[in-house]
Formats: C-alpha cells, sequence, structure tokens
C-alpha cells in the first residue's frame, strides 16, 4: 500500500515524515535491521540472523507497496531513516480478514519521543480504513515500556506465550499477546 508522505512533530520538536516504503529504502532496511536487533532484546532474532540479501528486500518492499491491506511505513528525521510500522493481514481466508497484525521498532536513540505512538496511531487508522475490525501485536512481557504504550492505545493483554524466546546464555522469557478492537 502506499501512504504519505505526512509530518508531525516529535516531543523534542523535531520534524518526522512518515511514508511507505519505496524499492530505494531496501539497504537501508536492511541496515536498520540488523541494527535494531543488536541493541534490544526485545526483538525476535539475533543481528547476524538478518540475511536478507538487497533482492530479498526490494521484493519485500515491492510486495507491501502492491498490497492493498498492508503497508511498511517508515519514519524520517532529517532524511534519516529512523524507524518502521508495519500493519499484515493475518491471513487471506475471509474468517480471518477482520484481523491484522502491528509491529513497530525504532532505533533505540529516537525511543521515548512519541514517534512510536504516532506511528501506531496512523497505522491503526490505516488498518480500520482497510476494513479490520481488530489489531493484534505480540511483546516481550519485560518491555515494560512497550506494554504500557500499547495499553495506553487501548491493547489488552489476553494471553501470555511462557519460554516465548529463548537466549544465547539459555534464559527464557515470556510474550503477551494484545488486541485492540478497531
Amino acid at each position: 500500500m502506499k501512504y504519505g508522505p505526512v509530518s508531525f512533530t516529535d516531543k523534542t520538536g523535531q520534524e518526522i515524515l512518515l511514508r511507505n516504503a519505496e524499492l530505494k529504502d531496501a539497504e537501508d532496511l536492511r541496515r536498520y535491521l540488523k541494527i535494531t536487533t543488536g541493541e534490544t532484546p526485545f526483538l525476535i532474532r539475533e543481528p547476524e540472523e538478518v540475511t536478507l540479501t538487497l533482492e530479498q528486500e526490494e521484493a519485500f518492499i515491492r510486495n507491501n507497496m502492491e498490497a492493498e491491506r498492508e503497508l511498511l511505513l517508515l519514519a524520517f528525521e532529517n532524511g534519516r531513516h529512523i524507524g518502521n510500522c508495519s500493519l499484515m493481514s493475518i491471513g487471506n481466508y475471509n474468517r480471518y480478514r477482520h484481523r491484522c497484525g502491528v509491529a513497530i521498532a525504532l532505533y533505540k536513540e529516537y525511543w521515548g519521543r512519541g514517534i512510536g505512538r504516532k506511528m501506531l496511531e496512523t497505522v491503526l487508522d490505516v488498518a480500520k480504513e482497510c476494513g479490520y475490525e481488530q489489531a493484534e501485536l505480540e511483546v516481550i512481557a519485560d518491555n515494560q515500556s512497550a506494554v504500557t504504550l500499547y495499553k495506553s492505545m487501548g491493547f489488552q493483554i489476553h494471553g501470555t506465550f511462557p519460554d516465548n524466546m529463548k537466549y544465547k546464555d539459555g534464559s527464557f522469557v515470556d510474550a503477551y499477546w494484545m488486541m485492540k478492537k478497531l
């Protein structure tokens, strides 16, 4: 899906631009995945597991641009890519058409500036316009800032996945399944 560009001012007074991913963003997105997976334990893979080729990333972007009900929303500050928020179909079956998944990540230096909230609000508005009736996400239970954000936006915890991820040191973390009616 194509979206934007639109801009807003974050909590620090900086102008942030939001728009859908474009093919020219492919290399930035690959770099972003490697960096953000190393900055936080709350994402699903390790940096060395980011192995997408440029061609695979471009195909992913192309599919998102052509999809009627999916969006890969990017945020930029002064032309620099700083984060993503995605809207994804849960499934193509009629019985699942009311459900969508959302996911978000920002470079750590941009946390706490209201950018994630604005991106989620934007994606949830688009989801509603696309006919989705509920948005779902999975979040690591220890990620209290994210859980607090999601709750403040109307998401509720509807279940826990025990031992959802296992880290290199052998420790486990639980995840919450959260949902919001649109």
